[in-house]
């Protein structure tokens, strides 16, 4: 190949090869995210005016940019305007990956500045062992003026004594460690774009299966897995949406759970047939003209039996 370079007025778009030669977008997905990426700021970017500029059609374009969407070249989120209304936006990444890095940087940046200005965390509670044990606390007395009838010097006021820690130790609020949870992971990529779009339309059978860009990254090699094992689209799309609790609250997490319980096994290896011999050509018996099968030319079975009458052959005629 022989490209020819020249020098471009403005008016151009700078876009990476990490788009252009993705290994996974459609060349209509990666020719969309182009033309998507010359737009100007706020220019629409629908599917209604998509097909209008393009020859496509509908379907194929709403397709295309739920591929960008799955792999994190768009976005397209739901917003409240200042008069009320609910719009979709839709927001291009030219580079998500180096999106992603710099979003990690900047709230690695803010935890690291929100843990400075906290306190330090207080000391801890002993131990049960080596706590020592506390003594008895003296009852107070009900009053401090003495009993009517009696003389005597006033009786001391009793002392405070201080509170003694407690045997019990005080309940950690740190998170338990779980069970790391194993997610499938496929042989190949050769699933992987429809085991992206599958998790990007789970929202049409669910509105509470909405998934984030990060989450779809993290679930579709497990999708991949199940359809190399040989499970449709369909029977993966009703284990991941039957049975839903009535609440709702960590979607991806139930979906990765799904996943890895409920893998199919992998399909058992076909085992070849043995081939069989063909059967023995036909020959023309030599006694009753009749025909049968046998390796050499001869006589039939019935003409080969002894004390038995051949019959006659085929071409005499019948007196």
């Amino acid at each position: 190949m022989h490209q020819v370079t020249e020098y471009q007025d403005p008016g151009y778009t700078i876009v990476g090869n990490h788009l252009t030669q993705h290994r996974s977008l459609s060349g209509l997905a990666i020719g969309l995210a182009a033309y998507i990426q010359s737009l100007p700021e706020g220019a629409p970017a629908d599917i209604r005016t998509l097909a209008k500029r393009f020859p496509e059609g509908r379907e194929r374009i709403a397709a295309a940019l739920r591929e960008l969407e799955a792999y994190g070249y768009l976005e397209r989120v739901r917003r409240r305007t200042d008069d009320g209304r609910m719009v979709t936006v839709t927001i291009s990444y030219n580079n998500p990956a180096a999106t992603r890095a710099r979003r990690a940087r900047e709230d690695a940046a803010q935890t690291k500045r929100r843990t400075a200005v906290e306190p330090p965390p207080a000391a801890p509670a002993p131990s049960p062992a080596s706590a020592p044990t506390p003594a008895p606390v003296p009852s107070p007395a009900p009053t401090l003026e003495p009993p009517r009838g009696r003389t005597g010097p006033p009786q001391p006021p009793p002392v405070r004594q201080p509170p003694q820690p407690s045997h019990a130790p005080e309940p950690s609020h740190a998170p338990q460690p779980s069970r790391t949870l194993q997610l499938p992971q496929p042989a190949t990529r050769e699933h992987h774009t429809p085991a992206a779009a599958l998790l990007a339309n789970l929202r049409h059978d669910d509105p509470r299966l909405l998934l984030s860009v990060r989450d779809i990254h993290r679930l579709t090699p497990p999708v991949a897995a199940w359809l190399e094992r040989g499970a449709s689209p369909d029977a993966v799309r009703s284990a991941l949406t039957t049975g839903l609790p009535p609440t709702l609250r960590h979607p991806a997490a139930l979906l990765a759970h799904r996943l890895a319980e409920l893998l199919p096994p992998p399909l058992p290896a076909a085992t070849p047939c043995a081939p069989t011999a063909p059967p023995p050509p036909l020959q023309t018996c030599d006694g009753c003209e009749r025909a049968f099968r046998a390796p050499v030319p001869g006589r039939c079975r019935d003409c080969r039996q002894p004390g038995q009458q051949s019959r006659e052959p085929l071409s005499m005629k019948l007196s």
